[in-house]
């Protein structure tokens, strides 16, 4: 363009310099995603003590515990107008690690990490004394930088930020078995299995929650939006719960996901479990619908893994035999499931999760044999989503390691320091990470800086896409242009850019 013809007019080459200038400026800022800033130190580190910090709220210096370093730590953590805020400066943008030298105060904490005011993970304290808590790989701009961090759980005793250089990204995690959990897996599973180890870590599958498939309204105001669909529909065996339907509910998410499968498009299904009626609050406050949470049950998941109630063992039974007669119904029609049981368990808010992990491990490995050996059910792939080592349940019994991440709205980041995290979850047998489920959707062009390649991500459904249960895209949580720029990215693969699945690898 820079080089045109001596006949055009001076408005011509004008436009054409503007154009030109607009390229040339749209490269810049690719290359400013694509690669590191040329300052960018492989040795840099930096300490930054927590008394040196500007705290907000009930935040104060204190010197009380021993174990610290410089003139004492931060405490105070209580309401959310409580923050802490280190001002940094780093040679270069790049990945960094992020080690917050904390203490728990009173047991396990979780609290956010904001950097230059958005939110980039949570920073986690299991310990009484003083140790290291790291978000590895969080990218910083060159020059200043804000931290922060903010109340989630609160009270943690804050002693430094420790800042170093990330390692060079190790390509090796991107290699992962397409060996199945269930050793009977069907053909079509292993396919499936095989495409999804075979595009890990060079593209991301997109997906969405939507209890009408492709005919509802999250489905649609993607397709009006972006002219793409969602390569997964996500569903929930919710109302196929017993206790549900003896309230009168119904449900045809089979039948969706069904249709969904004839379209071309993978299948991922959860279950909001509702617990067995006798275990169910329903009071005028707490409503039998909401018996999947923990507030809405009297269940308890360890008397009952132990032994102790056989009655509930015998209604748990009960009611994973009813979701298998419909995981039954699309083994018949051949459809391959990415099969995410017992979600979020470690944060206690769903009963499956009320009575720590051995009970929920015990669970989780009862019902994998009981649709496994039992009812001989080998179209899953079996994705575990209990946001917490401690609560994994073995090698043995998982393909795909996913996380829920809901970090706020118009939070475009990557979220690379929990897929980082992620990475170190398995024991001894690498497996894919996903985000399994998300609020708002990230940057794919800062996945592909940051090297955190999710798997696929799964935006949950109603008001995190849409407006008051229309067909109109809301901007709340994902602004349109983000919306349009991740669907029509070339590492963002849509419905129509699926291979035929029924015969990949053939």
């Amino acid at each position: 363009m820079g080089d045109a013809l001596e006949e055009n007019t001076t408005e011509e080459k004008e436009t054409e310099e503007a154009d030109e200038a607009d390229k040339a400026d749209k490269a810049d800022k690719a290359l400013e995603i694509s690669s590191m800033d040329m300052q960018y130190n492989p040795d840099f580190q930096l300490t930054i003590e927590a008394e040196d910090a500007e705290f907000t709220g009930n935040i104060h210096i204190e010197s009380k515990k021993k174990g610290y370093s410089g003139s004492g730590y931060l405490t105070g953590m209580e309401t959310d107008s409580d923050t802490v805020t280190f001002t940094v400066e780093v040679p270069g943008a790049g990945a960094y690690d992020l080690n917050f030298i904390s203490a728990g105060n009173t047991g396990y904490k979780e609290n956010n990490v904001l950097v230059n005011g958005e939110n980039v993970g949570v920073t986690v304290v299991d310990e009484d004394d003083f140790t290291d808590s790291i978000l590895e790989r969080v990218y910083l701009n060159s020059g200043i930088n804000k931290i922060t961090i903010t109340k989630s759980w609160g009270w943690i005793l804050l002693d430094s930020l420790k800042i170093t250089a990330s390692e060079d990204a190790d390509p090796s995690i991107y290699r992962v078995s397409a060996e199945l959990a269930d050793p009977n897996a069907s053909e079509a599973t292993i396919r499936l299995m095989q495409y999804l180890t075979d595009i890990y870590g060079k593209y991301i599958i997109s997906g969405q929650y939507g209890d009408r498939g492709k005919n509802g309204n999250e489905f649609k105001a993607i397709n009006q939006a972006t002219g793409k669909y969602p390569a997964i529909l996500g569903l929930d065996f919710i109302e196929y719960t017993p206790s549900r339907v003896a309230h009168g509910s119904v449900s045809h998410d089979v039948e969706y996901a069904l249709n969904f499968h004839q379209e071309g498009g993978i299948v991922t299904f959860c279950w909001h479990w509702n617990a067995p009626e006798p275990y169910l609050v329903n009071s005028s406050d707490i409503p039998w619908w909401k018996g999947f949470y923990t507030e809405g049950t009297n269940i308890d998941l360890q008397k009952i893994m132990k032994g102790k109630d056989p009655e509930g063992y015998e209604l748990l039974l009960r009611d994973i035999d009813t979701i298998a007669f419909q995981l039954k119904r699309l083994q018949a029609e051949d459809v391959p499931v990415l099969w995410r049981p017992l979600h979020e368990a470690s944060g206690g808010w769903f009963w499956w999760g009320a009575s720590g992990p051995e009970a929920y491990i015990e669970l989780y490995r009862l019902l994998f044999d009981r649709l496994t050996n039992y009812h001989q059910i080998h179209n899953l792939i079996w994705v575990w989503n209990g946001q917490n080592k401690d609560w994994y349940p073995g090698d043995e019994y998982v393909d795909i390691i996913g996380t829920d991440i809901y970090p706020g709205e118009r939070v475009y980041n990557s979220q690379s320091a929990k897929f980082n995290e992620l990475v170190r979850w398995n024991g001894d047998v690498k497996k894919l990470i996903a985000m399994t489920e998300n609020g708002c959707l990230f940057d794919p062009d800062m996945a592909v800086r940051d090297n955190a390649m999710w798997l696929y991500f799964g935006t949950w459904e109603g008001e995190f896409l849409v407006q008051d249960s229309t067909d109109q895209l809301s901007e709340k949580y994902t602004e349109t242009d983000m919306m349009v720029k991740v669907y029509s990215s070339d590492k963002v693969i849509t419905l129509d850019e699926l291979p035929d699945l029924k015969t990949y690898g053939n």
